[in-house]
């Protein structure tokens, strides 16, 4: 899969699922771009979108999401329990086959500066594409969320993006913009209702706490109509190669019965790799010397 870029931008918007088509629809209409998967949720009142094609591609489907986004999406207006910054959230590059990590934080670079100009938006550049080494970690960079940019971003050099105005964008804030590795968007969701015991959980296993490498978490409260409220550890995997989703679950659970309560059930958010899908297997069988070629329509495909 020579020049094949993954990007999967995160929406301020899980509510109005009419908006959301409205944005997978300008996405798709892309030629020879590919709408791989897209969610939503209520509570966190936050959408995510994956779409991959080569650089021009790509970058042209991201482009009409940003003007999209903006045109249907007040951050005025904007409530849930996911942090943000804007309406268009985070929009990472991934690279997908041959293609090279170099490649994504060149391509992120030139597209925020890009947006920044056309949309007087300001952009905040993270993960393997930041300019600045504060700003490598997305959660440093959403520190106090939309209003404290908003509040802050003209009178605080810290809070200046690296590219665009010096005032947020009239309806849909600001935006990150960068280059990682795929990462897995995985929750559990607790038989309590008790958010106390989701922090604390998160706490205890996200790596800027001390606790398990690759792994960032928060603890949620998640109140959805017409169903009892419940607690939710809501992580991201930035490196399931170092930490899977097997072992973040088998650490919740033990931490959760430690609180007196169990996993409910787990989500995953989006897509994930096969290898780290093919870990959670061989995990949960015990399976020991276990091969992805063993998995049989993989193993057909590698032939091809």
């Amino acid at each position: 899969m020579p020049g094949l870029i993954e990007c999967v931008p995160n929406f301020s918007e899980g509510r109005r699922g009419e908006v959301v088509e409205e944005i997978v629809r300008a996405i798709g209409q892309i030629e020879g771009v590919t709408v791989l998967d897209h969610t939503r949720d209520e509570t966190h009142n936050r959408s995510v979108v994956t779409f991959a094609g080569s650089a021009a591609q790509v970058v042209r489907a991201a482009t009409a999401a940003v003007g999209r986004a903006l045109e249907l999406i007040d951050m005025e207006q904007h409530r849930g329990a996911h942090p943000r910054i804007g309406a268009v959230d985070v929009i990472p590059f991934v690279p997908l086959g041959d293609t090279r990590i170099e490649e994504c934080v060149d391509l992120a670079r030139r597209f925020g500066e890009q947006i920044a100009s056309r949309f007087e938006l300001p952009v905040y550049l993270y993960g393997e594409a930041a300019l600045r080494p504060e700003r490598k970690r997305l959660a440093d960079v959403r520190r106090g969320q939309y209003e404290a940019i908003r509040d802050e971003i003209g009178t605080n050099p810290k809070r200046a993006p690296d590219f665009g105005p010096l005032r947020v964008h009239t309806r849909g804030g600001a935006v990150a913009v960068g280059a990682r590795k795929p990462l897995i968007a995985f929750n559990m969701n607790l038989r309590t209702d008790e958010l106390a015991t989701a922090i604390k959980i998160a706490t205890a296993i996200r790596e800027s706490s001390g606790g398990m490498p690759a792994v960032q978490a928060m603890g949620v409260l998640l109140e959805n109509p017409g169903m009892p409220p419940m607690a939710q550890v809501s992580t991201n995997l930035v490196d399931w190669e170092r930490t899977g989703i097997a072992a973040v679950v088998n650490e919740v659970r033990r931490l959760a019965r430690e609180a007196g309560t169990e996993i409910d059930h787990c989500e995953l958010i989006g897509l994930a790799p096969t290898g780290a899908l093919l870990d959670v297997t061989a995990d949960a069988l015990g399976l020991t010397d276990f091969s992805a070629d063993q998995a049989l329509e993989l193993r057909l495909a590698r032939d091809r």
